[in-house]
Protein backbone atom coordinates (compact mmCIF):
# COMPACT_ATOMS: atom_id res chain seq x y z
CA UNK A 1 0.00 0.00 0.00
CA UNK A 2 1.53 3.29 -1.06
CA UNK A 3 1.26 6.30 1.16
CA UNK A 4 0.99 10.03 0.51
CA UNK A 5 4.43 11.17 -0.71
CA UNK A 6 6.83 12.71 1.79
CA UNK A 7 4.20 12.88 4.55
CA UNK A 8 2.72 16.24 3.54
CA UNK A 9 -0.64 16.63 5.24
CA UNK A 10 -2.94 19.60 5.82
CA UNK A 11 -3.56 20.98 9.27
CA UNK A 12 -7.20 19.88 9.06
CA UNK A 13 -6.19 16.34 8.08
CA UNK A 14 -3.86 16.09 11.11
CA UNK A 15 -6.58 17.39 13.41
CA UNK A 16 -9.12 14.88 12.09
CA UNK A 17 -6.64 12.01 12.46
CA UNK A 18 -5.98 13.02 16.08
CA UNK A 19 -9.74 13.24 16.73
CA UNK A 20 -10.17 9.67 15.50
CA UNK A 21 -7.73 8.57 18.20
CA UNK A 22 -8.69 10.90 21.05
CA UNK A 23 -12.46 11.17 20.56
CA UNK A 24 -13.25 8.29 18.22
CA UNK A 25 -11.66 5.66 20.45
CA UNK A 26 -9.70 4.06 17.60
CA UNK A 27 -6.17 2.78 18.06
CA UNK A 28 -3.27 4.53 16.36
CA UNK A 29 -2.50 1.54 14.08
CA UNK A 30 -6.17 1.32 13.05
CA UNK A 31 -6.26 5.01 12.13
CA UNK A 32 -3.04 4.49 10.17
CA UNK A 33 -4.62 1.65 8.19
CA UNK A 34 -7.80 3.61 7.53
CA UNK A 35 -5.90 6.67 6.34
CA UNK A 36 -3.13 4.73 4.55
CA UNK A 37 -0.37 6.41 6.48
CA UNK A 38 2.34 5.46 8.97
CA UNK A 39 1.13 5.00 12.54
CA UNK A 40 4.27 6.75 13.79
CA UNK A 41 3.08 10.00 12.20
CA UNK A 42 -0.26 9.72 13.97
CA UNK A 43 1.49 8.90 17.23
CA UNK A 44 3.65 12.02 16.85
CA UNK A 45 0.57 14.12 16.14
CA UNK A 46 -1.24 12.77 19.21
CA UNK A 47 1.82 13.55 21.38
CA UNK A 48 1.97 17.07 19.91
CA UNK A 49 -1.77 17.48 20.53
CA UNK A 50 -1.37 16.42 24.16
CA UNK A 51 1.43 18.98 24.55
CA UNK A 52 -0.66 21.68 22.84
CA UNK A 53 1.71 21.93 19.88
CA UNK A 54 -0.24 20.23 17.08
CA UNK A 55 -0.51 23.51 15.14
CA UNK A 56 3.31 23.68 15.00
CA UNK A 57 3.59 20.30 13.26
CA UNK A 58 4.24 20.42 9.52
CA UNK A 59 4.86 24.15 9.17
CA UNK A 60 7.91 23.44 7.01
CA UNK A 61 6.01 21.26 4.51
CA UNK A 62 4.08 22.54 1.54
CA UNK A 63 0.51 21.32 1.00
CA UNK A 64 0.02 18.81 -1.82
CA UNK A 65 -1.88 19.98 -4.85
CA UNK A 66 -5.02 18.21 -6.01
CA UNK A 67 -3.05 16.60 -8.83
CA UNK A 68 -0.41 15.24 -6.46
CA UNK A 69 -3.09 13.85 -4.16
CA UNK A 70 -4.82 12.19 -7.13
CA UNK A 71 -1.53 10.67 -8.32
CA UNK A 72 -0.85 9.30 -4.83
CA UNK A 73 -4.37 7.82 -4.67
CA UNK A 74 -4.01 6.22 -8.09
CA UNK A 75 -0.60 4.77 -7.21
CA UNK A 76 -2.06 3.28 -4.04
CA UNK A 77 -4.98 1.80 -6.01
CA UNK A 78 -2.61 0.41 -8.66
CA UNK A 79 -0.48 -1.26 -5.98
CA UNK A 80 -3.59 -2.93 -4.52
CA UNK A 81 -4.72 -4.16 -7.95
CA UNK A 82 -1.25 -5.57 -8.69
CA UNK A 83 -1.26 -7.39 -5.35
CA UNK A 84 -4.70 -8.87 -6.09
CA UNK A 85 -3.54 -9.91 -9.58
CA UNK A 86 -0.47 -11.66 -8.17
CA UNK A 87 -2.60 -13.54 -5.65
CA UNK A 88 -4.96 -14.67 -8.41
CA UNK A 89 -2.02 -15.81 -10.58
CA UNK A 90 -0.64 -17.90 -7.72
CA UNK A 91 -4.05 -19.39 -6.98
CA UNK A 92 -4.61 -20.26 -10.64
CA UNK A 93 -1.18 -21.92 -10.85
CA UNK A 94 -1.85 -23.86 -7.65
CA UNK A 95 -5.23 -25.16 -8.84
CA UNK A 96 -3.85 -25.99 -12.29
CA UNK A 97 -1.11 -28.06 -10.65
CA UNK A 98 -3.65 -29.78 -8.39
CA UNK A 99 -5.94 -30.64 -11.31
CA UNK A 100 -3.02 -32.20 -13.21
CA UNK A 101 -2.21 -34.39 -10.22
CA UNK A 102 -5.80 -35.57 -10.00
CA UNK A 103 -5.97 -36.42 -13.74
CA UNK A 104 -3.02 -38.81 -13.61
Amino acid sequence: MERIPNGKYTKEFREEAVKLVTEGGLSIPEVGRRLSMPPTSISNWVKAYNNGKLSDVGKKHRVLSEGEMEIARLKRELAEVKMERDILKKAAAYFAKESQRGAR
